[in-house]
C-alpha cells in the first residue's frame, strides 16, 4: 500500500507557497521571460533513513502537483495585493506545472530532484518539493499522539516566554515583531496551521504574519516576503558584467515594485560586496536589509555603519533577520539593537517543526541559468553551493570573497 492511499496529497493548493516566490516570479516574468534555469535538491544533514526511499512517493506527489491550477478565489486574493500586477495574475490563471521539467532519481542513499527548463516555470517548484519531502519523511517516522503532545508543550513554552517578556518587548518605540517562515521545512500541514493560529491568537502584538500565502489568506494574516538568493543569482547569467549583477538586480526590483517590497537580501556574494554596491541611491529607495548568513550582530553593525556613512537615520530603516532563529535568539538581537534601528524576525523550522524528531535541513537551489553556472558565496561556512569550481573561484576573485575553510 502506498502512502498516498492512506494520506491526502501533501500539496493542497498552488497558493500554499512562500510569498517571495510570487514576487520574484512576477519580476522575472516581466524582465527575463525567456531565461532557462536548473534547480537541484540537497539535504544538508543526515536523515534517520535514506531519502532515496521516498522516490516513489515524491514522484506521485509531483504527478499530483502537475494537476493543480489556481482557483478563481485564489486569483482574486492575489489580485488584491497591491504589488501583484494584473498581467501576472492572468498568467497564473492559465499556469499548470509540466511534469517533463522535473525529475527524480535515487543516488545510493540520496534523493536527487532536478528541475530544468524555463526559469519562470521551474523556479516555482522549489517550496513544493521541500515541504513534500519533509512531510513524506515525517509520515514514516513515529506520528503517534506523544509527538504532537511534545510539540504543543514546546509551542506553549514559546507563547509563555513571549508573555513573560511582554512588558520589555512592548515598551520600546518599536515593539518586538516576528513572522512565520516555516513552510518549507514544516512537520505537517495540520501542525503548521495550528502553530500559526496559536501565535496569531495568543501573541498578536508580536506575531505579524506568515510567508505561507495560503495560510495568510485562510487566517486573515499579512503575507510576508520580498526576494531570495535565486533572484539575484539569476542576474549573474543575464549578460551584465559579473561585477555589476547585484546593482542590475536591485535596479530591476526597484523598477518592478516602485517602493513596495523594499527589503534587500545582502549575502549572495557576502555583506561587504553587497554594501559596496548599495550606494545612497539604493539605500534611500530600499526600506531595509535582510540577514541570512554569518554573525547577525556583526552584520547589523556593518549595516548601521553603512547607513551612518550615507547620512541616513538608521531608525528610518528596518533590518530583518531570518537565519536559523528561535525566539530567544531573536529577542536577544532585538534587545541589543532596539533604539538604534527597526528590526523584525523571520523564524522557520523552530516554529513549524519543533518536535522530538530532528528536522531535515533541505534546500533546493538554482545551479545554472541560461547555460551558465550561478552561485551564492555565503557568509556562513557550508552554505555555498556550486558544481563549477572554476566559476566559483572567479566569483570569489571578482568580489574579493575568502575561500571557505573546511
Amino acid at each position: 500500500m502506498t502512502w498516498q492511499k492512506i494520506h491526502p496529497p501533501v500539496v493542497r493548493s498552488l497558493l500554499e507557497n512562500d510569498l517571495y516566490k510570487f514576487t520574484m516570479w512576477q519580476a522575472l516574468l516581466h524582465s527575463h521571460p525567456g531565461a532557462q534555469a536548473e534547480y537541484a535538491f540537497f539535504c544538508r544533514n543526515r536523515p534517520v533513513y535514506p531519502l532515496a526511499e521516498l522516490k516513489a512517493d515524491v514522484d506521485a506527489e509531483l504527478d499530483h502537483l502537475c494537476t493543480l491550477t489556481f482557483s478563481d478565489d485564489e486569483l482574486a486574493y492575489l489580485r488584491s495585493l497591491r504589488f501583484i500586477k494584473s498581467d501576472f495574475v492572468d498568467f497564473l490563471s492559465v499556469f499548470r506545472f509540466q511534469r517533463r521539467f522535473i525529475s527524480t532519481r535515487a543516488d545510493g542513499e540520496h534523493l536527487r530532484v532536478i528541475a530544468s527548463g524555463p526559469l519562470v516555470h521551474v523556479m516555482a517548484f522549489e517550496i513544493f518539493v521541500l515541504y513534500m519531502v519533509n512531510e513524506l519523511y515525517f509520515r514514516r517516522l513515529s506520528t503517534d499522539a506523544s509527538i504532537l503532545a511534545v510539540a504543543r508543550e514546546r509551542l506553549q513554552a514559546k507563547v509563555g516566554f513571549l508573555k513573560s517578556e511582554r512588558q520589555a518587548l512592548l515598551s520600546a518605540t518599536e515593539p518586538f515583531i516576528f513572522f512565520d517562515f516555516g513552510l518549507r521545512r514544516r512537520y505537517s500541514a495540520a501542525w503548521h496551521e495550528e502553530v500559526v493560529r496559536t501565535l496569531a491568537s495568543e501573541v498578536p502584538e508580536h506575531f505579524r504574519g506568515t510567508s505561507n500565502v495560503y495560510l495568510a489568506k485562510k487566517l486573515g494574516l499579512t503575507p510576508i516576503g520580498t526576494m531570495a538568493h535565486e533572484y539575484l543569482q539569476a542576474y549573474q547569467a543575464f549578460g551584465f558584467r559579473l561585477r555589476d549583477f547585484q546593482k542590475a538586480a536591485l535596479e530591476a526590483w526597484v523598477q518592478e515594485y516602485r517602493g513596495d517590497l523594499g527589503i534587500a537580501l545582502t549575502d549572495v556574494v557576502g555583506m561587504d560586496a553587497f554594501l559596496a554596491d548599495f550606494d545612497l541611491y539604493f539605500a534611500k529607495l530600499f526600506d531595509g536589509l535582510r540577514h541570512d548568513s554569518g554573525d547577525p550582530l556583526e552584520w547589523a553593525e556593518k549595516a548601521l555603519r553603512h547607513y551612518a556613512q550615507l547620512h541616513i537615520d538608521p531608525m528610518s530603516k528596518r533590518l530583518v533577520f531570518s537565519d536559523g532563529l528561535n525566539l530567544p535568539r531573536a529577542v536577544d538581537l532585538y534587545r541589543r539593537l532596539r533604539g538604534r534601528v527597526q528590526t523584525s524576525y523571520g523564524i522557520g523550522t523552530d516554529l513549524s517543526n519543533d518536535t522530538p524528531h530532528q528536522a531535515l535541513n533541505v534546500v533546493m537551489k538554482i545551479m545554472a541559468c541560461n547555460g551558465q553556472p550561478v552561485a551564492k558565496l555565503s557568509d556562513s561556512p557550508g552554505k555555498t553551493l556550486c558544481e563549477d569550481g572554476t566559476f566559483l573561484a572567479y566569483l570569489r576573485q571578482v568580489f574579493n570573497h575568502p575561500v571557505e575553510r573546511p
